[in-house]
């Protein structure tokens, strides 16, 4: 249908290389919603007739119900959904539908609005996990484990003290989303190919009809720039980057060597010869599409970084890519939610392993501190009681009174003070003399679930508040084209 300045038509091997309608299914709500607004705006600029518009936006309402995916002759969904009208209508109205615009302004609208809708979804996934993650919290405030650096075992913690950790990572990038939101609702409908229109058109009204909070104001940065794109699917791969890590946390904690968590079967999968195994097949599988939304991420700059300003044909390929990030954060979210709500902890082993060892080698030198010992002096005396103990292949709580002697000198300190000191410490007694901010003892672990509890209050509201402007607007545009359907 665009070819009219051409002799002859595509054939088929080059129409499969070009076409996009595989990939427009995601986009082709949007295209039909956008393409309702700028034909009312053409009406009510006295483009278009009543009985034009009526036509155009009946027959646009019928396609919302047609499968849209099938194979068709056509590029792109834009150039399919025109055909359909026109087929419909007859080219007297149908071929006015397009007025005023360009596919090029048509594609950046449909990927806004997509990533528009895609970004509050992913919002409220990710605070629905934080919720989650919280509740869970709130039972193990005082259950003991290690805490590691280096994958080693460093100080005596509590369970609450990771899942408010993986809490706190997600609101950030929830707040990275909701941010971009504001630069991402902004409608280039309008803009026309590169550098506007002659007709007498309204931006600004097919904008607010479409629940936008403004327009994307230059023509030419309108249709060419996608760095609100890019930045979305940089805020995805951040996301996933989070999950996997979380992710690989379980993997550890569920094995036998471990044996910290135990997942559902339902999140689990056999081996195909081995009767024994419960395999953490979905949190490899996170890591594993983690890598391919990085790769995501990386297509799409790669593809924006050579292109002159004005659109190019090769912002088509950034397509999949950011409709894939989109599918699988939102898949991720739901499934490791689901599995944090069904996770079996096993407090005892957590907290049998947080009293061993020689997790409270740094209690101990604290304590010491309080005694008035430079740190210097206290480290170095704690880490020959670790030496002893190590070499003894006992806990420090183990020691003898001649061994703890042997880790100090007279004038250092008195080693009887020493040994009560080493009695008196255990998991218990670290997580309830944790006093600093944002510490893994018991009281600030109560501090900050109310904290988080009430900033997941405070963003469920603010989110429910943006939907709302979005749906309101969608539903006083239907209303619109209903009225004008009669």
């Amino acid at each position: 249908m665009y070819r009219s300045r051409l002799d002859k038509n595509l054939d088929k091997h080059t129409l499969d290389y070009v076409s996009s309608i595989s990939d427009d299914s995601e986009i082709a709500i949007y295209d039909i919603i956008g393409s309702q607004a700028h034909s009312i705006m053409l009406y009510e600029n006295k483009i278009l007739s009543k009985s034009e518009v009526k036509k155009i936006l009946v027959a646009l309402e019928k396609l919302k119900k047609q499968n849209l995916s099938d194979k068709s002759s056509a590029e792109d969904i834009h150039e399919l959904i025109e055909t359909l009208v026109i087929q419909r209508t007859g080219l007297a109205a149908g071929g006015k539908m397009h007025t005023a615009r360009s596919r090029n302004d048509q594609v950046a609208l449909d990927l806004r609005m997509k990533i528009r809708d895609d970004i509050n979804t992913i919002c409220n996934c990710i605070l629905d996990m934080v919720e989650t993650l919280v509740v869970l919290a709130e039972k193990h405030t005082a259950t003991a484990m290690p805490l590691y650096t280096h994958l080693q075992q460093a100080q005596i913690g509590t369970f609450s003290h990771f899942l408010i950790s993986y809490a706190d990572a997600l609101l950030r990038d929830f707040e990275r989303f909701y941010d971009t939101f504001g630069r991402v609702n902004h409608s280039p409908l309008g803009a026309g190919p590169v550098g506007g229109t002659s007709l007498p058109i309204n931006r600004n009204s097919t904008a607010r009809m479409l629940g936008f909070s403004g327009i994307v104001e230059n023509s030419i940065d309108a249709t060419s720039n996608r760095d609100v794109v890019a930045e979305y699917v940089g805020h995805v791969a951040i996301l996933m980057t989070n999950l996997s890590r979380i992710a690989e946390d379980l993997v550890i904690w569920s094995t036998s060597e471990f044996s910290f968590v135990e997942l559902s079967d339902q999140f689990s999968s056999p081996s195909s010869v081995m009767p024994q195994k419960k395999n953490p097949d979905i949190l490899e599988l996170t890591r594993g599409k983690t890598a391919r939304v990085i790769g995501n991420l990386v297509a799409i700059l790669s593809n924006l970084k050579g292109l002159a300003s004005g659109y190019g044909r090769d912002l088509q390929e950034i397509k999949p890519s950011v409709f894939l990030s989109s599918s699988t954060a939102i898949s991720a979210l739901v499934v490791l939610n689901s599995m944090f709500a069904t996770l079996k902890v096993n407090k005892q082993k957590m907290n049998q392993i947080a009293d061993s060892g020689y997790l409270a080698a740094l209690d101990i030198a604290e304590a010491l501190v309080k005694e008035g010992l430079p740190f210097r002096t206290a480290h170095k005396i704690v880490g020959k009681l670790v030496q002893i103990a190590h070499e003894s292949k006992i806990s420090l709580s183990e020691l003898t009174a001649s061994e703890v002697a042997r880790s100090v000198s007279e004038r250092e300190f008195d080693a009887k003070r020493l040994g009560k000191i080493i009695s008196s410490i255990n998991a218990q007694s670290s997580l309830q003399s944790r006093s600093s901010l944002g510490s893994a003892g018991i009281a600030e672990q109560k501090r900050l679930i109310t904290k988080r509890k009430f900033t997941i209050r405070q963003y469920q509201k603010n989110m429910a508040r943006r939907s709302a402007l979005i749906t309101s607007a969608i539903e006083k545009l239907s209303a619109k084209v209903r009225l004008l359907s009669r």
